[in-house]
């Protein structure tokens, strides 16, 4: 498991209803129970940071000391900088207890002249988890030192401090654990690290359901990629929209909008001339581009073509009309995309036009079907109707792996699917009936895959964004708003919990 999927179904397990003060305290209690089994007394230090990790120290040092040991617990930085709700409630805890006569002492240690050698029966390591980067600093840098050269058991909580959480490598100390208890599932960087730092990895279950996993939630935000300060125009996502007839002219003006209100920088609409004055009168900010004709024809290709190499991902489909000659283009301005190995989404009238046998085999692609595109695109005869909910899941996932790509089936319960991985998302609401909406997660879908999200979990964010942006319209105006409208709530949607910011 990649650290920030552990963090992702970390925040998924407390938006589904189990706290993260609970979490960490079966994180706590797990490594207190399995230091219980490898001694039955004797002298225990334990080493925390600021983050959840120094956290299930701070809970460890409880349930050590109602099994009879001593406790020393050494906080590497002053109690200010605790970042987590949850652990600051567990170090108020550990400092309420000190005028206990429970044999806790506890230390805080702001410099690394105030660290001593150790005379430890075992030491634990609860200073940095999964969630840091970077070079260590002062006095973390010393404190491994230290617990390296005592000659204690060592027991890592989670990762060893200064082992890297992706990859496993040490950029330049790291403790020497002989036992590593990580919870849920073992992160990708203690499966790549070097035994020596390590030790016996013990994964212990904390209760998160398995269901966290599964669906979405605020913390698939986690995965949005951070700004850089120096970052430029068009560096965050260039989208180019392809739709648009002089019957349709406000779809693919909702997906470019939408597509702006979810990050992406520029956004570029390419629709026959017929439509482009309508487009335009949306918004300043999208950039439209007419060519002659009243739908997508073949004799746009050049031009179009052109076009896809300018950007990052491209949506095709949106209110392109149902014309002859727009899936003869559709289906050759696909080629083109293939072609440049460019992500592609397909959405609306482009899933009734584009040949399942031109993209099946292209990984790069997107489909945002409802239940009637899907059988279309699929050439299903008749309904998918199952009683049980899995079996139902089941049948489409097995239809839908006859592609390559991701399918992102929109529905009561989005259901997306890519391969053997499976997410669901039941955010929404049944005033998102309204004409729009899908155009709207159309272009949220490619605005997240031009910033740099896999298309999987680019599909699976898309959907619970716009099911929370529909969910926060209607609690705000009532079942009676439009899709533009719904628009405006996309930021809000995307904002992630405070509870995130402190996972470590």
């Amino acid at each position: 498991m990649r650290p920030i999927d552990m963090m992702v179904t970390d925040l998924n397990a407390e938006y589904l209803g189990v706290p993260r003060l609970s979490l960490m305290e079966n994180a706590g209690k797990a490594i207190a129970q399995e230091i219980s089994k490898l001694i039955d007394r004797g002298h225990i230090t334990i080493f925390a940071g600021t983050g959840g990790n120094g956290g299930d120290g701070f809970v460890a040092a409880r349930h050590l000391l109602n099994m009879g040991f001593e406790v020393e617990v050494i906080l590497l930085a002053h109690p200010s900088r605790i970042k987590s709700k949850e652990a600051k409630r567990n170090w108020e805890v550990l400092e309420k207890m000190k005028i206990s006569p429970a044999p806790l002492k506890v230390r805080i240690i702001s410099d690394s002249s105030q660290l001593k050698a150790l005379d430890s029966t075992v030491i634990v390591d609860a200073i940095l988890g999964t969630g840091i980067r970077g070079k260590l600093r002062e006095p973390i840098r010393s404190a491994i030192k230290i617990i390296n050269d005592s000659k204690a058991l060592k027991v890592a909580v989670d990762i060893p401090s200064g082992v890297a959480p992706e990859t496993g490598e040490i950029e330049d100390i790291a403790v020497e654990a002989d036992y590593t208890v990580t919870f849920h599932k073992i992160k990708d960087g203690l499966r790549m690290a070097d035994p020596t730092f390590t030790g016996e990895i013990i994964v212990s279950d904390i209760g998160i359901p398995s269901i966290c996993e599964i669906f979405t939630g605020p913390g698939d935000l986690l995965r949005l990629p951070q700004r850089k300060g120096s970052s430029h125009k068009g560096e965050n996502g260039k989208i180019l929209i392809i739709g648009g007839s002089a019957e349709y002219a406000g779809a693919p003006a909702l997906a470019g909008l939408a597509a702006f209100k979810a990050g992406a920088d520029l956004v570029t609409i390419i629709c026959p001339e017929s439509a482009m004055i309508p487009i335009k009168s949306y918004s300043p900010d999208l950039i439209v581009k007419g060519l002659p004709g009243d739908h997508i024809n073949p004799k746009m290709l050049n031009k179009i073509t052109e076009m896809l190499k300018r950007v990052d991902c491209i949506l095709i489909g949106c209110g392109g009309g149902l014309e002859p000659e727009t899936g003869d283009a559709f289906n050759l301005i696909v080629r083109e995309i293939m072609g440049m190995e460019k992500p592609i989404v397909i959405d609306a009238d482009g899933l009734k036009l584009i040949k399942k046998d031109t993209i099946k085999d292209y990984p790069n692609i997107i489909l945002t079907p409802h239940e009637g595109e899907f059988r279309k695109f699929f050439s299903l005869k008749s309904p998918i109707i199952f009683e049980d909910f899995k079996e139902k899941v089941t049948a489409y996932h097995s239809i839908s792996n006859n592609i390559n790509g991701v399918v992102l089936l929109k529905g009561p319960i989005d259901m997306i699917f890519h391969r053997e991985k499976m997410r669901l998302n039941n955010t929404g609401t049944p005033a998102m009936t309204v004409g729009g909406t899908g155009d709207c997660l159309a272009g949220i879908t490619a605005s997240l895959w031009a910033q740099g999200l896999s298309a999987m979990d680019a599909a699976a964010l898309a959907a619970f964004i716009n099911g929370r942006a529909g969910e926060i319209a209607e609690k705000k105006q009532g079942y009676g708003f439009t899709a533009s409208e719904m628009i405006d709530f996309i930021p809000e949607a995307m904002s992630i919990p405070s509870t995130s910011s402190d996972i470590t």
